[in-house]
């Protein structure tokens, strides 16, 4: 009879102890502490910093440059504490690796989403956990992101539908490659694309190669053989624009994609590519650890990094852009 009314005091303690925190306002349960939620606002100095980074994949010279940004900022800020994952393409493994580095305890997240809707719930979950959130080249549909580091990509797909229509003339026929379905850069680089060859071309095909140079080979293949008259490719990234060089084997069919990779440069001035709207992965690593920094040190960053991007042409087209 003593352990059941034991118990039920023991209970009833519990329960008065957790409508006391509801009724407090603070959260029951956080990731880093079980009764208090972690300070996004609080000052850190570089040296310990710890920073979680999960990019889309480490199979892709563009992030390879971006990883190499980090790392050498972060060297240079004095940040010691530095992990890197590759989320292989693969948005469960990019999930179970964010949730890993929240489970670590980092000060912050960088992410760059292998699909913007897809990584929502880990951001969420960092904003409970108290961990701020920097998006790369591609950003989150949803939860609190404090900064997001890229180009204009609207503005760059813009930039190539100009180049083309230079280059093709007044609706001839062209294809658009495009990326990763869910992610960011792919909407808003088709965005801009469309909405700037509206009336000057006409986009016959639109197919994903998910941002991968093989399956824009074999997509461009596809592509060309519907279409025999096909006067231009645009590839809504440089990995895809190059499969789709391998494609055209030399066919006179004008090819542009974005990024700036040290590969598409040397296709661009070959002449395997027409062009590329030049991004500048490795400053865009740079400036997400300038970002952390500039947090920790309690001064406010924007929302939107911006890092330009430029056109670069082979000679051929040079006289299209004076």
């Amino acid at each position: 009879m003593l352990k059941k009314k034991s118990s039920i005091i023991s209970l009833g303690l519990v329960i008065v102890i957790l409508l006391s925190l509801f009724i407090s306002g603070k959260p029951l349960l956080t990731l880093r502490n079980p009764w208090v939620a972690a300070d996004q606002n609080k000052k850190i100095n570089a040296k310990d910093i710890k920073i979680g980074v999960s990019l889309s994949t480490m199979n892709n010279p563009f992030f390879i440059s971006v990883a190499d940004g980090i790392k050498v900022e972060a060297k240079n800020q004095g940040v010691k504490g530095l992990i890197i994952d590759d989320g292989k393409n693969d948005t469960s493994k990019q999930s179970n690796d964010i949730e890993d580095l929240i489970q670590q305890q980092v000060d912050v997240l960088i992410i760059n989403p292998v699909d913007s809707d897809a990584v929502t719930p880990e951001v969420k979950e960092a904003n409970q956990a108290g961990i701020p959130v920097i998006t790369i080249d591609r950003s989150s549909t949803g939860g609190k992101v404090l900064s997001l580091v890229s180009s204009d990509s609207v503005l760059a797909g813009k930039m190539a539908a100009d180049f083309m229509f230079k280059a093709v003339g007044q609706n001839a026929k062209v294809a658009e490659l495009q990326g990763t379905p869910g992610a960011s850069a792919a909407r808003d680089r088709g965005k801009g694309f469309e909405e700037a060859s509206k009336g000057k071309l006409n986009i016959v095909a639109k197919q994903t190669a998910n941002f991968d140079r093989s399956q824009g080979l074999s997509v461009a293949e596809n592509i060309i053989q519907g279409h025999t008259d096909l006067k231009g490719i645009f590839a809504q990234n440089d990995e895809m624009a190059l499969g789709t060089a391998q494609a055209v084997n030399g066919n006179n069919i004008v090819i542009i994609g974005i990024d700036g990779e040290a590969d598409g440069l040397a296709a661009v001035k070959s002449g395997k590519m027409s062009a590329t709207v030049a991004q500048h992965p490795e400053e865009m690593g740079k400036l997400a650890v300038q970002t952390v920094i500039k947090h920790f040190k309690g001064k406010k960053v924007a929302k939107w990094t911006k890092s330009p991007v430029a056109l670069v042409v082979n000679d051929k087209y040079k006289n299209l852009i004076k």
